[in-house]
């Protein structure tokens, strides 16, 4: 009897080993390797330049009924195909070419359903199709990456699923990331040779993923599960709200359709999370034709200045005669809008009616007629509760585009929620700007009406804590920036260094150094982005506004000349014929030399915006400078603590 237990159990193997299926695909500069094992569960691995960034990556999913993917899963045939083109963004945050160049590998399994792996030159995705067509409820996708020992984590933890993803980075390493400790997205995972960068895009009607530790070298996908029941929040009703039952699934789905993908930047140098254009790449493609009608561009934003202006005839705060200053400021400036913020309404809940002191269709039409169009912000509570009408009336006053505010959840009903208000406000030709709300998961294709997201810790947050200082100012380009477009609201006047600073709430002031702010109009990605300072402050520092309101908000073309996430960036970007710089460093001062050979042979002039020789000591330091460069330039960007420098190369006009 043992030894024929011994032959049957000797027989079970060979043939479990018979039925593991291994595939293999690499980027198109075949730096990538992705290994992909089906062995009844699927588990890939993946290394770059021949050192491995994910050991072992297990993944699948459970359904209420029918197949569940990636348990007993049997290959029933697989492709590999190259492919390359070019997609030209609507509204291009970066690049208005990008080649989307990859290797795909195409798995389809017995019980109807695929899985695609894309191996990229900048990094790897994958992504489940389910070809079933019956209703059922995903229970729980699972993805578990095992890193090689040592990792770390750039680490954007979370108190709750429901949230802002507003978060500071917390250097960790993985074994120190408790079972009960977990982050939204993107978060960077760093090796000793590199660094991989997870997230998600193409997220339609399905939750948005977050990442749990183990206490191990291994971390975990989790969701919020699907919301059953809500109620209000008694201490702030209006925008708050408590989840009081959910279901023990994470979504409901009809079948026969895509889930979202699963993004990994891979590099070995920081520079590509700020290049890189994945998430935007595998995205869905655009939904809307005509997007002429699109207008990026800057805006005058009073809630960060708490509509502090001075200088007037008028009481300022929230009224007709505050707001026509707002204009006026815009219009003198070129400046192509104007936010009504928080205060506009009768209340926040009653969001078709005005605030008895502010005469909004006066100052819409005060604002076409000064050449300043305006966006209307609200709650997204009493917006979803009546969206159609409240979109369509906005729009019948003439207003150019709503900013939504305090959103704050990542379920699979809140998911359908954007793409709902992104598509009215496409018909309606009205411009998004997402606020409270998590990163961008692949909506700015489908919809290029949806400018920017906030989901990032930005400026606003100098008027409660000192949560913003400069290191995590150059920490969040390489990370929460490679998603895509982030509304940080730069442009603050009143600037401290680190001894200096101090919480102020009604006139809140930024870490760093003046050249620090100046510096993120280049480096910072938002096609819809926001001077936060008081127009009066402004008119007193006119020489700065006058440099700021020359950057553009879209980009033809972007390269990161230096970069070290929470240390220092340097990027330059091309709009038409000019070349934008901006250098930002973290509380080290720095020299970074620039190498100008991206320019075309010729002579330019170029315009500096640099730290003071005292910046060091008082923050509002800067000095201007003009001088000629070509290709064969190279310039050093001297920066103070927390400091920053900027420069605009034209060609000069004779």
């Amino acid at each position: 009897m043992m030894i024929r237990s011994l032959l049957l159990l000797s027989i079970f193997f060979v043939v479990q080993q018979t039925f593991s299926q291994n595939f293999e695909i690499s980027s198109p500069n075949k730096n990538i390797l992705l290994n992909i094992k089906v062995d009844g569960t699927i588990s890939w691995s993946a290394s770059l330049s021949g050192n491995v960034l994910i050991k072992e990556a297990k993944i699948g999913m459970d359904f209420s009924s029918g197949v569940d993917f990636g348990v007993n899963s049997k290959v029933k045939d697989h492709t590999i195909e190259e492919f390359s083109s070019m997609i030209y963004p609507a509204i291009p945050h970066k690049d208005a070419e990008i080649k989307d160049e990859y290797v795909q590998l195409s798995i389809t399994f017995k019980g109807q359903y695929q899985l695609r792996f894309r191996a990229y030159n900048d990094g790897v995705a994958y992504q489940f199709i389910d070809k079933n067509k019956r209703e059922r409820n995903v229970i729980s996708e699972k993805a578990k990456f095992a890193f090689p020992e040592g990792a770390k984590s750039f680490f954007p933890q979370e108190d709750s699923m429901y949230s802002h993803n507003e978060r500071s980075y917390l250097n960790k390493f993985v074994t120190d990331i408790a079972a009960d400790e977990f982050c939204s997205l993107p978060v960077v995972f760093t090796t000793d040779k590199a660094k991989v960068l997870i997230t998600e895009t193409a997220l339609h009607d399905y939750p948005g993923m977050f990442v749990r530790g183990n206490g191990n070298t291994t971390v975990d996908a989790i969701f919020p599960k699907f919301v059953l029941e809500v109620e209000v929040d008694k201490a702030q009703p209006d925008r708050n709200q408590t989840i009081t039952k959910e279901a023990e699934y994470i979504a409901k789905i009809s079948g026969n359709r895509e889930y979202p993908w699963r993004v990994f930047i891979m590099s070995d140098d920081d520079r590509t999370f700020v290049e890189s254009n994945l998430t935007y790449q595998l995205s869905r493609p655009q939904a809307i034709k005509n997007t002429d009608w699109i207008k990026p561009g800057k805006v005058a934003w009073d809630w960060y200045n708490a509509n502090n202006i001075y200088g007037v005839d008028f009481k300022s705060g929230l009224n007709t005669d505050t707001y026509k200053y707002y204009i006026d400021f815009a219009s003198a400036n070129k400046i192509e809008y104007v936010i009504l913020d928080e205060g506009w309404t009768k209340s926040t809940t009653e969001i078709l009616a005005f605030n008895p002191d502010i005469d909004v269709a006066e100052l819409i039409r005060y604002g076409k007629e000064k050449g300043v169009d305006i966006i209307l912000w609200t709650l997204w509570k009493p917006l979803q509760a009546n969206l159609v009408e409240i979109l369509e009336t906005y729009k019948s006053w003439g207003a150019k585009g709503i900013k939504i505010d305090f959103i704050q959840r990542s379920d699979q009903y809140v998911v359908n929620s954007y793409e709902q208000i992104a598509k009215e406000c496409a018909r309606l030709e009205l411009l998004v700007d997402f606020h409270g709300s998590f990163k961008p998961s692949g909506l700015r294709r489908v919809y290029p009406n949806v400018i920017n997201y906030e989901g990032v810790k930005g400026s606003e947050n100098n008027k409660w804590s000192k949560d913003v200082t400069p290191e995590h100012n150059v920490t969040i380009p390489f990370i929460r920036m490679a998603a895509g477009p982030m509304d940080y609201t730069p442009g603050a006047m009143s600037n401290r260094q680190k001894a200096n600073f101090g919480i102020s709430g009604k006139r809140p002031m930024s870490m760093g150094t003046r050249a620090h702010q100046v510096a993120m109009y280049v480096v910072y990605e938002a096609p819809l982005q926001m001077l936060c300072e008081s127009p009066s402050r402004y008119y007193q520092e006119q020489e700065t506004v006058d440099f700021i309101t020359q950057i553009p908000t879209i980009w033809d073309e972007t390269i990161v000349l230096h970069g070290a996430i929470g240390d220092y960036i340097a990027v330059a970007r091309r709009k038409d014929d000019k070349w934008y710089i901006g250098a930002m460093t973290d509380w080290t001062s720095r020299d970074l030399e620039l190498d100008l050979s991206f320019l075309k042979e010729g002579n330019y002039k170029m315009e500096v915006y640099r730290d003071g020789i005292n910046a060091n000591r008082y923050a509002e330091d800067y000095k201007i400078d003009t001088m000629e460069v070509n290709r064969e330039s190279k310039i050093i960007a001297k920066m103070a603590p927390g400091g920053g420098w900027s420069a605009i190369i034209a060609v000069p006009s004779f």
